[in-house]
């Protein structure tokens, strides 16, 4: 279909409001990173102090019965699923949703071998409408979340596990490498530590603490708070990835807009070239055919 140069100019401005609202976005999605990658770097030293406490008293502290260490027949599977609650942002929800049906499709027969937790709207619809067990969920979350924001869903998905609601938990997310790589990784995270990694632990070596009540009261305390900070420090993890998508989309979006203005604008010159011919080959033949 020929265009005329007057729709073709229509599409060029069309396309040029188009490249305002990505370029706006996008920038939008820089400052967001940005944020993202400070509440990252912030949460990183309280993970690893956690950790090594962690470590320390599992190891030091013989009687491993807690609920939440301790290993057990695996009957049904919890995927906490983190999403984004907008679109626009690339493969950052596709290549999570994917993961997650293929580990499904290749590891159960039955939907009561497995549960789903959702963090975000993408996340809780897809699987809602593809009728899969879905066991809690969350929308709504700022782009820049504080512990409180998700405490509820970190509370209820360790109680769960406590409760025998499901015998094993792992996260799928969006890994945050650097604002152009990011890799959907899943993360087995309940129970926190098997017989073999207690093995492991026993050959590292471990700064010295001295603790008060007993390491066995702080153990029940601290325990679950630590696998509750796995979930969020992901949830980081994963809200820096969707910021970084977010931003590579727009930026190629306002990039593609750029190209289709250049092709569009030689489609409008070439138009109107061939207009201004045809009309001087009528003003041509109009003399023509007077003098004749």
């Amino acid at each position: 279909m020929v265009l005329s140069s007057r729709e073709i100019q229509k599409k060029i401005e069309s396309t040029k409001k188009t490249k305002q609202i990505t370029n706006a976005m996008h920038m939008v999605a820089a400052s967001k990173l940005g944020k993202s990658e400070i509440s990252n770097s912030s949460f990183i030293p309280y993970a690893e102090k956690i950790e090594e406490m962690v470590r320390h008293i599992v190891l030091s502290y013989g009687d491993h019965n807690h609920p939440i260490l301790i290993p057990r027949r695996v009957k049904k599977v919890a995927y906490l699923v983190m999403t984004s609650d907008r679109g626009l942002a690339g493969p950052f929800n596709a290549h999570v949703l994917r993961k997650v049906e293929n580990l499904i499709n290749e590891r159960h027969r039955h939907k009561n071998e497995y549960t789903i937790i959702a963090i975000g709207r993408i996340g809780k619809e897809y699987f809602k409408n593809r009728d899969m067990p879905l066991l809690r969920s969350v929308t709504g979350l700022p782009d820049r979340p504080y512990f409180s924001d998700l405490e509820d869903l970190t509370y209820d998905t360790v109680q769960f596990f406590v409760d025998g609601e499901f015998d094993q938990l792992e996260l799928v997310y969006n890994y945050f490498y650097s604002a152009i790589s990011q890799e959907v990784v899943v993360k087995k995270i309940l129970p926190l530590i098997t017989e073999e990694a207690v093995e492991e632990l026993r050959h590292e070596m471990h700064s010295p603490f001295l603790f008060e009540p007993s390491e066995e009261q702080i153990l029940k305390t601290l325990l679950p708070q630590y696998a509750e900070s796995l979930i969020y420090g992901a949830f980081l993890e994963s809200k820096a990835s969707e910021n970084a998508s977010r931003m590579n989309a727009m930026r190629n979006a306002t990039d593609n807009a750029d190209k289709m203005i250049s092709d569009l604008r030689l489609q409008y010159n070439r138009a109107r070239q061939s207009q201004i011919t045809q009309e001087l080959a009528e003003i041509v033949g109009g003399a023509n055919a007077q003098q004749g």
